[in-house]
């Protein structure tokens, strides 16, 4: 039965989600301010978290920066459900490390659907056990069965996401991939909702590559392509 933590103020935004979760077979958790949603997380494990960004205590933002700072949590399926819709907030909750971002009102039936897909691609990244061979361009290496990369010797901090993105574009070098593939491979989407979320995590992999950033070429009307 997969556990899902819902960190939300309210209570009946709460009861909502916890009753149509549970109808489906889910168990859940809540957690009403964001140090206990984190310190829940932290100790309860869930299999993927709803997080709130206008939360007490702590907001949204932290809990998804502390959990995704922490090796334990780094990679535990985060969605942010916000009345928040401004692009800004979208992108900074993206790039602070969240799987997907929905904004209030929102379907129940259409936030159980997305839970279902970070599961499923959660499933797929834990049961992928099949030792990798190290990919490596320049100072640039990766290990894709550990999730382990480095630049010149150094670690780099990548998300889930990011990771995959650079192991699609060292796996297959200046080959152009249009932003819709990018989405269907690294989140999981049938059907391209949102390119946008491609988008920030290509930028904030440039940012962190440093000077190889410059490697990752934009396919303007297309995509993109690591060249060699």
């Amino acid at each position: 039965m997969p556990k899902v933590l819902i960190i939300e103020d309210d209570i009946v935004i709460q009861e909502l989600i916890s009753f149509n979760l549970k109808r489906e077979g889910f168990e859940v958790l809540l957690a009403a301010d964001g140090l206990t949603g984190l310190d829940t997380a932290r100790s309860a494990n869930p299999d993927i978290i709803i997080l709130d960004l206008m939360l007490p205590v702590l907001d949204g933002y932290e809990v998804c920066k502390a959990l995704r700072s922490n090796h334990r949590t780094t990679r535990m399926p985060i969605i942010i459900l916000s009345a928040r819709n401004e692009v800004t907030d979208k992108v900074i909750g993206l790039e602070l490390g969240a799987d997907d971002y929905m904004i209030k009102p929102f379907s129940p039936k259409e936030l159980i659907a997305r839970i279902r897909a970070r599961l499923r691609e959660h499933q797929r990244i834990s049961s992928s056990i099949e030792p990798k061979t190290k990919l490596a361009f320049g100072d640039l290496e990766i290990w894709p069965g550990d999730y382990v990369a480095t630049l010149a010797g150094k670690p780099l901090t990548l998300t889930v996401k990011e990771f995959e993105i650079l192991e699609i574009f060292l796996s297959h070098p200046n080959q152009i991939f249009s932003r819709e593939h990018l989405l269907q491979k690294v989140w999981g989407y049938d059907n391209a909702w949102d390119t946008r979320t491609v988008d920030v995590h290509v930028s904030n992999l440039r940012q962190k590559l440093q000077g190889m950033g410059k490697s990752i070429t934009t396919v303007r009307g297309i995509g993109y392509r690591f060249s060699l």
